[in-house]
């Protein structure tokens, strides 16, 4: 095992930074979990600690769950992947006149964009001020789909458009092909046999539990507000309530082919090779001639999972997020090894955390990722800057994949956000928009002191940000 002492006051800056109220981690090897544990509060004005069995919103990592469930019923012979859609729900529309086939909605490459149904539902449940969207059921679901036929994008197969109105819709499949409730098959099917006796769809099991995290919706100023989950509304696409404890088991069974740990399989591994085979490429990975790591591959989506390079190896897994909570599943099936993080707020991507992890227990250096890499360089270039004898003060923040910048008076002004051209931890270049042209910014180190060039002035580093970030 190497030295998590890295890893672990990495999470904490990071959650502090983000305000992230309370997180769960686990590590797996073949089929142990080797290092479990929870930072920070699963109930903040309880004071309630995180644990590697608090139970989170596990979000769209639901989604590989119900191509798992597809894949069950595939192999029983009780449906093929190819089966066009329509054949059990009422689905009206057909790009470029073509069926949509169940493994389209799996891949998302059905050819439609996506609507944002789930957005909106999740945005008008947190008080977000969202549309309010009248669906309670798969039902209202396709006469919300009625005219989806006039925002078709491509036909069937061609691209890559994450719809969780799709995952919907198949979890309704599931449903009326096994017979039963989506969730009750997920569960008999999936679950039981692993022992993920904590992973539920159900509201009241939640509300029961004493130890599941606080839902909370990140507010201006740190402060967090009590959410809640849509449970029955989102289902299929994103609706599993989990722990580290059980993701473990999970993807212990991805990394032994599909084997459960008592010996049974919950999948082939034909099965989980089809889940993890590379399907369509992610349009956010695409390269870019300006890109600080240039020619870096693509990642692609399979059914209900995600694939990407990894240090020479190959990275399976999937983010989840409800707004309201956060999730994160990725392995390595190379090496024998995984990890999952979860997370009651949003804010930071999980996936850093994992990737950090696993990269540690590899014996990589964490940082040569692209995300990583690209953060630390950012946050280096954070702080109060301050032009000749103090005449003009700056405010350099890290925000997400860019900087930015914001003059500081008797109050901070609106911050100016900085397109990313090239950023080192040496030295950074950043365009702005000015008067319908590009402003050069550039960030360099010059005899030990931080700078950088904003129009006609030099602001130099003072110090870190004060105060709140």
């Amino acid at each position: 095992m190497p030295d998590l002492a890295e890893f672990e006051s990495f999470v904490v800056d990071r959650m502090s930074r983000t305000k992230l109220a309370g997180l769960s981690v686990a590590l797996v090897e073949g089929d142990r979990v080797t290092y479990a544990r929870g930072f920070g509060c699963r109930d903040v004005e309880k004071g309630l600690p995180a644990t590697p069995r608090t139970l989170f919103g596990i979000g769209s990592v639901t989604k590989s769950f119900t191509c798992a469930a597809l894949l069950v019923l595939a192999e029983e012979g009780r449906l093929s992947l190819d089966d066009p859609v329509e054949e059990y729900l009422p689905l009206e529309v057909r790009p470029m006149g073509e069926p949509i086939r169940l493994r389209h909605l799996m891949s998302h490459t059905s050819g439609i964009p996506a609507l944002g149904y789930a957005e909106a539902l999740i945005g008008h449940a947190q008080g977000r001020g969202d549309p309010y969207l009248a669906i309670g059921d798969v039902a209202d679901l396709l006469a919300f789909l009625r005219d989806a036929g006039d925002w078709v994008h491509d036909p069937p197969g061609r691209r890559w458009f994450y719809l969780n109105e799709g995952y919907a819709l198949l979890g309704e499949v599931v449903a009326r092909v096994a017979g039963e409730p989506y969730a009750d098959f997920v569960t008999r099917r999936i679950l039981e046999p692993l022992g993920m006796d904590r992973t539920i769809f159900d509201a009241e099991r939640f509300a029961n539990d004493a130890d599941a995290a606080v839902p909370y919706v990140g507010e201006e100023g740190g402060r967090h507000r009590p959410g809640r989950y849509l449970f029955g509304r989102i289902l299929a696409d994103g609706g599993l309530i989990s722990c580290a404890e059980d993701m473990a088991r999970y993807v212990a069974m991805y990394l032994a082919e599909g084997r459960a740990p008592g010996g049974g399989r919950v999948l082939s591994a034909e099965s989980v090779r089809q889940m993890r085979e590379p399907i369509a490429p992610s349009p956010l990975e695409e390269p870019d001639p300006h890109d600080w790591l240039r020619g870096r591959p693509a990642s692609h989506y399979g059914l209900g999972l995600s694939v990407a390079p990894f240090f020479g190896r190959t990275l399976v897994g999937h983010s989840g997020s409800v707004g309201v909570a956060t999730a994160n599943m990725s392995f390595v099936p190379e090496a024998g090894l995984g990890a999952v993080v979860l997370a009651n707020g949003s804010g930071y991507p999980l996936s850093n955390l994992c990737h950090m992890l696993l990269a540690l227990r590899l014996g990589e250096d964490p940082f040569t990722l692209p995300a990583l890499g690209r953060e630390r360089a950012l946050l280096a270039w954070e702080g109060e800057y301050e032009t000749y004898r103090g005449t003009m003060r700056a405010r350099v923040r890290s925000t997400g994949d860019t900087l930015t910048v914001a003059l500081v008076h008797d109050k901070e002004e609106p911050a100016q956000p900085l397109m990313p051209l090239e950023v080192t931890p040496e030295r950074a270049r950043f365009a702005a928009p000015s008067l319908g042209r590009r402003l050069w910014v550039d960030f360099e180190e010059a005899g030990g002191r931080r700078q950088f060039v904003l129009e006609r002035y030099l602001f130099r580093r003072t110090g870190p940000l004060a105060g709140p970030r």
